[in-house]
């Protein structure tokens, strides 16, 4: 039987219009190597006796890691000199490695192209507002969804990442802010966002394990609280099941981009797998057991999806539910150059705002911070990757 990589997606997908979006790149490349945010509590134990080391090193190496943000030997001055390296080698491997940043808005937001251990590129992005600081991280290399407007989904799907992977952008992220690396000088990481790159419920599993060690108080995670983490998702409907049965507060994100199945079959292919009904159910029945309001992200495209009709049709479609429990976010699209997928013009933009305020439907356009810096997700990583091939 050939053994295929983790789609994460649902069974079925290899073939016909469900067919999960391969790149070029895509293989079994091995895993990356296991970090101490990958490992249970047993594993830990067992790998520090390994060491020779006794079980009391891991609460301290937890500490390091969750509430100092440390991965420098010469910072574990409570462990013995001599294991120092040893400890870090074993249980802090290099997950990631910047290979380019940028900077806008002042230097308030970073975006940043990752090198992962096998040679993989991905993108986070830190932005810096007044009252907050957001931090846009990826959870797979490249994106299997195929959306055609997509910087992300032009690259197709490598594969997933680890949970150390994932971690590894929020701890960076974190320890910045901490020490003044950003402008605006010392601060605290408050919010992150799964809406880099990759379908997050196509990487469950990381994905979840990634958000409990976010959430957890420092030493089990970053202290970061569950009500600050959004998880987008184009509509993958078992994940968001899933994801409503965990019961964590986090705040649940759709990537609608159209109101009816036929635009957003051509908009997001996944939705010949599951149509606006059962997306739009999937995510009213989240908002029901969590009680947290649902965000429905909408990327406005000239001409395609940004008219009136289309703006009526939304309000409809999420004001049948009865309750306000949706918050729409339309964002002008960054495009991708050479793409006739393009922004709206700015008047289509408030008369599609100004017809979901009338209907009752909270509606905020979405600030789009980093325009002149590669800011769609994967714009950065696809241009490093052409530049390596030509």
């Amino acid at each position: 039987m050939v053994e295929h990589p983790e789609s994460g997606i649902t069974a079925g997908g290899e073939s016909g219009p469900f067919r999960d979006i391969l790149s070029k790149e895509h293989a079994r490349r091995g895993k990356p190597p296991l970090h101490f945010a990958d490992m249970d509590p047993d594993t830990r134990i067992a790998k520090a006796k390994e060491l020779g080391l006794p079980k009391f090193r891991v609460r301290q190496l937890a500490n390091h890691y969750y509430s100092h943000l440390s991965v420098d030997p010469e910072e574990y001055t409570d462990f013995p000199a001599a294991r120092r390296e040893d400890a870090v080698s074993a249980f802090f491997p290099t997950l990631i490695a910047p290979l380019l940043r940028q900077k806008a808005d002042n230097g308030t937001t970073v975006k940043t192209l990752w090198r992962l251990f096998d040679g993989s590129r991905i993108e986070s992005v830190l932005m810096r507002y007044p009252n907050r600081a957001t931090l846009c991280i990826s959870s797979q290399v490249g994106c299997g969804m195929g959306c055609p407007f997509c910087a992300t989904g032009k690259l197709g799907l490598t594969r997933n990442m680890s949970t150390g992977e994932i971690l590894e952008q929020v701890r960076v992220a974190a320890k910045a802010m901490r020490d003044g690396a950003i402008a605006g000088g010392p601060g605290r990481l408050s919010n992150v966002v799964f809406m880099g790159m990759g379908e997050p419920m196509g990487n469950y599993r990381s994905v979840l394990s990634a958000i409990r060690q976010i959430s957890a108080q420092p030493p089990e995670g970053f202290g970061i609280s569950a009500r600050n983490i959004t998880v987008s998702t184009v509509g993958v409907v078992p994940g968001i099941k899933k994801l409503t049965a965990e019961g964590i507060p986090v705040r649940l994100a759709v990537s609608l981009h159209a109101p009816n199945d036929r635009l957003r079959d051509e908009l997001v292919p996944m939705n010949r797998r599951f149509d606006t009904t059962q997306v739009l159910d999937a995510a009213h029945d989240y908002y029901l057991a969590s009680k947290r309001r649902v965000s429905i992200e909408y990327a406005l495209m000239r001409g395609i999806n940004d008219q009136a009709v289309h703006a009526r049709q939304l309000a409809n479609r999420l004001n049948h539910y009865g309750d306000d429990w949706a918050h729409v976010n339309p964002i002008p699209l960054n495009p991708i150059e050479g793409s006739k997928w393009t922004a709206s013009d700015p008047h289509d933009e408030k008369v599609f705002l100004d017809i979901l305020h009338q209907a009752g439907i909270t509606a905020t356009l979405r600030d789009t911070r980093g325009s002149d810096i590669d800011g769609a997700c994967g714009q950065l990583a696809a241009k490093e990757l052409l530049s390596r091939e030509s």
